[in-house]
């Protein structure tokens, strides 16, 4: 089954981001390097969060749009970026999601299979 492992950054880990950059990407390293290396690897991606540059663009039932510079749910956890893997199944993810050894919140979401 494939999963995205969805990664939100926290205080605590934009404060580890900030203070040792190279170690906080040696850990991020390390822990993905092992999941590809397992061969549940299918792909990832992180978003430019520091400063949070997202634009946000609402539809209405109207078919009006409306955008707003921010994130749409702003708060202390930032949308960070994500992984997707193939594993045996949820109980799997969970544990992989688990190993991250930085202060992330991750959020595991099964992904429609496609035809």
């Amino acid at each position: 089954m494939k999963y995205a492992l969805v990664i939100f950054e926290t205080h605590e880990s934009r404060s580890g981001i900030k203070s040792d950059p190279a170690a906080h990407r040696k850990a991020y390293e390390t822990w993905i390097g092992q999941i590809a290396a397992a061969g549940k690897l299918i792909s990832g991606d992180a978003l430019a969060t520091d400063p949070p540059t997202a634009v946000t663009v609402r539809k209405a039932t109207d078919g009006a749009s409306t955008v707003a510079e921010g994130p749409a749910h702003a708060g202390e956890e930032t949308l960070g970026g994500w992984f997707v893997i193939d594993v045996a199944d949820r109980a799997e993810a969970v544990e992989l999601a688990k190993a991250l050894a930085t202060p992330e919140t991750v959020e595991i979401w099964p992904l429609l299979e496609t035809a």
